[in-house]
């Protein structure tokens, strides 16, 4: 087995329209190709081991693509190795680690046996600070391939990829910290150390302006000393911290809190409870109080939440997101599994409509879903690399304008890309369950671990609702309309413009009629849609406006992804034909009834919601 190789839909995304250029501004016009100058498939070809990691220690040097096509093999090749890491040591240890979860021993969190085992083969295999520039011993990876990595480590345990994935959090030293603290920190991630991001507060969860975890600078000890509770920390024992702190005395709002660097080496942080979770087992959660910890400051003070949390809110949301797709995958993989064993009535239930409606429909949000991921990934690779770029000379002007697209691209996705794909999560997980029957409520059987483990994904990192929130201005003003609008107008049936090179897909004439029909009923639902916003905006009743926005985000995010998946099957109808005709169906459905929901609505009926 092999969690990236078997599923070929992960791959399909290496081949994005827009990865040509991430990887020319990730990479800077291949510029570290003399100074690194082996490569994984260079290596390969020598027969050198296959891991990441022998390309940081010296196997020819660190690794670094001449061209296009390298990279793409390079990612390819990373993807493979933790594919098979995913396969045969993480899934085989995710039961022993859900059953034994971490334990708190004399103020330490210690994880579970079998996640210290994960912890070493991803370690072993180079799988840490892999978004890092090679100077410091990363793998200079993209947020696509990185979102991939994450998506296959959490088909296999969601509760490893939470403590995995958080190593995404050196993004936001890389970004607001001094060059010193690069060069202290982010060496020490690539080797393997782990991170967290200390936010929450017992008085402070979605709102984090109420945080009161004090920092106060010593002139006697020559740094910050933190002093306070966090709770709800994932991961909350790890080796570096990033701590949401109040610097500023008498503050009571946003504007006075800073970001901090806490090393654990530096003591002073205890763990005082592990909380009892219903999923997620092997991602410890930990209570935090601080006693005079010693800490840095990361970046300007007074930044803290304004600046630096909304850009580690943003990487954590797109984590979630992926890690909702793997889970998402690995529920359709059991429910198609067992219904193909499974017989009643004389038959296998998968041929039962009941059955296989419910596996179409699973197949089609997993499948959307990923899409919509990966659209989202790429556009956040884009700016992120014009930024670093802008760290060491000036863009031109085609450049800002650039950064600023696809900045405003990321913003406007994110929210969807993370609520959707936590929601089909939960739900695909839930119809897993459904398909096992009686089977599926009992602990043997992986489902109910899926389950349980899917339903924190949409409340962590902002809940559903904050992600309408998130959304919802760039709703109202057009942007998403408008953005709806330039995705359909650059569909055709035969293909796309900038293509998606897939070297396996051909198109039939019955394929690219079936999916010119499908873009005709997707381009019917525009007009409806812009109806129903219309309709909302006319209100001038901001609580009805936040009463309907749900609907709103609902139905924006189901034309996105009828629209991505469309385009993806005209790429590789043999990956994606049938999910982009089950999910179109399931968008008119959904569409068309919110449409009338709020095309009947009046703000007078919100009595009848309030609570009493």
């Amino acid at each position: 087995m092999n969690y990236y190789s078997d599923h070929p839909e992960i791959g399909f995304y290496l081949n994005h329209p827009l990865m040509a250029r991430i990887v020319e501004l990730k990479e800077k016009g291949f510029a570290d190709a003399k100074e690194y100058s082996a490569s994984l498939s260079s290596a390969a070809a020598n027969n050198a081991p296959a891991s990441p990691l022998s390309f940081r220690r010296g196997v020819g040097g660190e690794a670094a693509p001449v061209d296009l096509g390298d990279a793409i093999e390079n990612y390819r090749q990373i993807l493979d190795i933790t594919g098979d890491v995913a396969a045969n040591i993480i899934a085989p240890n995710s039961e022993s680690v859900d059953l034994e979860g971490p334990h708190l021993e004399n103020g330490r969190m210690i994880y579970a046996s079998k996640t210290f085992e994960n912890i070493d083969a991803t370690r072993k295999a180079g799988l840490w600070g892999v978004s890092m520039p090679r100077r410091y011993g990363g793998l200079n990876l993209p947020n696509v391939v990185f979102s991939m990595l994450s998506e296959v480590i959490s088909a296999a345990d969601a509760g490893f990829q939470n403590i995995w994935s958080l190593q995404s959090c050196i993004d936001t030293l890389y970004e607001f910290g001094s060059e010193e603290q690069r060069q202290k920190y982010i060496p020490r991630i690539c080797a393997g150390e782990t991170m967290s991001m200390d936010l929450t507060e017992p008085d402070a969860g979605s709102d984090l302006q109420r945080v009161m975890l004090k920092a106060t600078y010593s002139e006697e000890e020559g740094c910050w000393l933190l002093n306070g509770v966090k709770r709800f920390i994932t991961n909350g024992d790890s080796d570096i911290h990033l701590v949401l702190a109040r610097s500023e005395e008498g503050t009571t709002d946003g504007r006075g809190l800073s970001m901090f660097i806490y090393d654990k080496r530096q003591g002073g942080v205890n763990v005082r409870h592990i909380e009892h979770k219903l999923g997620i087992h092997g991602s410890p959660t930990c209570e935090l109080t601080y006693k005079n910890a010693r800490a840095e400051l990361c970046g300007s003070t007074r930044l803290g939440l304004i600046k630096y949390v909304m850009s580690l809110m943003n990487g954590a949301r797109l984590g979630i997101a992926a890690q909702s797709v793997g889970l998402s995958q690995e529920a359709y993989n059991e429910g198609l599994a067992y219904a193909r064993e499974r017989a009643q009535f004389g038959q296998k239930i998968i041929g039962f409509p009941a059955v296989y409606d419910m596996l179409s429909r699973m197949k089609a949000k997993l499948d959307a879903g990923r899409s919509l991921l990966y659209q989202t990934a790429a556009y956040v690779d884009i700016y992120k690399a014009l930024e670093d770029i802008e760290r060491d000379r000036k863009l031109t002007p085609e450049e800002k304008q650039e950064l600023k697209k696809y900045q405003r691209l990321a913003d406007a996705f994110t929210p969807l890309a993370k609520g959707m794909n936590s929601e089909y999560a939960n739900q695909n997980a839930y119809d897993a369950i459904s398909i096992h029957g009686g089977s599926g409520f009992i602990m043997e059987y992986k489902c109910q671990r899926l389950y349980r483990d899917a339903r924190i994904f949409s409340i962590y990192e902002g809940t559903t609702q904050l992600q309408v929130v998130a959304a919802i201005r760039y709703i109202i003003n057009g942007t998403m309309l408008q953005n709806i609008k330039d995705l359909a107008g650059s569909l055709c049936c035969d293909g796309v413009e900038a293509p998606l090179a897939a070297p396996s897909a051909s198109i039939s004439a019955s394929s690219s009629a079936s999916l010119a029909a499908l873009k005709a009923r997707v381009e019917a639902l525009i007009p409806v849609y812009e109806e129903a916003l219309a309709t909302v905006k006319a209100l001038e009743n901001q609580e009805a406006i936040d009463f309907l926005s749900r609907r709103l985000y609902d139905m924006t995010a189901e034309i996105v992804m009828s629209l991505l998946i469309i385009r993806d099957a005209a790429q590789a109808p043999d990956l994606f034909e049938k999910s982009a005709v089950v999910y179109v169906g399931m968008a008119e459905e959904d569409v068309l009834g919110k449409a009338a929901y709020i095309k009947n609505f009046q703000p007078a009926s919100l009595a009848n919601f309030r609570a009493e």
